[in-house]
């Protein structure tokens, strides 16, 4: 049997056997899928808020309680990310990411926040309790992180870098020579 056959029959009993083909998609994956099927635009992972994510879920299982302020307020935990607009969804009891995207999607306020408008990066995190048996979940999806102008003002034109080469004091720059003798400049 060829290496292609192989394959082929391989392929083939995957599909009779139901095993899935393909990998299972990432969280971030899967929050964008549901997303793209409501309009907005799809998220990525960002690692600035995954550690804010992973903070919460790790203070939420540590003290067995479910809360948005177990480590204090929402904007003062934001602000590390600089983002324009945040928000905040958290769960416990799922043990997969799957089974509690499904709960936050059947809650309204926490389907507008996965729902949030311009949002690009999302962070995601989950905990065990000290006993193993309760998961808990936290999920940050921000946007809006390019800086506005003040209002009231216009617009500047964007700042560019320019590099200058300057040359040691007392050394000519070989352009300011008109004529070069051995290493001499005249």
């Amino acid at each position: 049997m060829t290496p292609r056959a192989i394959g082929t029959a391989m392929a083939g009993f995957l599909l009779l056997s139901g095993a899935p083909v393909t990998a299972a998609e990432s969280p971030a994956e899967q929050i964008s899928s549901y997303r793209l099927k409501h309009g907005e635009m799809r998220v990525v992972r960002d690692a600035t808020l995954d550690r804010i994510a992973r903070e919460q879920a790790q203070a939420m299982a540590a003290k067995d309680t479910l809360s948005h302020e177990v480590l204090g307020s929402f904007t003062r935990r934001i602000a590390p990310a600089k983002a324009g607009r945040a928000a905040e969804n958290i769960a416990y009891g799922y043990d997969n990411f799957e089974k509690t995207l499904g709960q936050w999607i059947d809650s309204r306020g926490h389907r507008e926040n996965l729902l949030l408008h311009n949002a690009s990066k999302v962070g995601i995190a989950s905990a065990r309790d000290a006993s193993g048996k309760r998961t808990y979940w936290a999920m940050v999806i921000a946007g809006d992180f390019e800086p506005k102008p003040p209002k009231g003002r216009k617009e500047k034109e964007p700042l560019v870098a320019v590099r200058h080469d300057t040359a040691p004091a007392g050394k000519p720059k070989s352009s300011d020579c008109h004529i070069r003798v051995f290493s001499l400049c005249i």
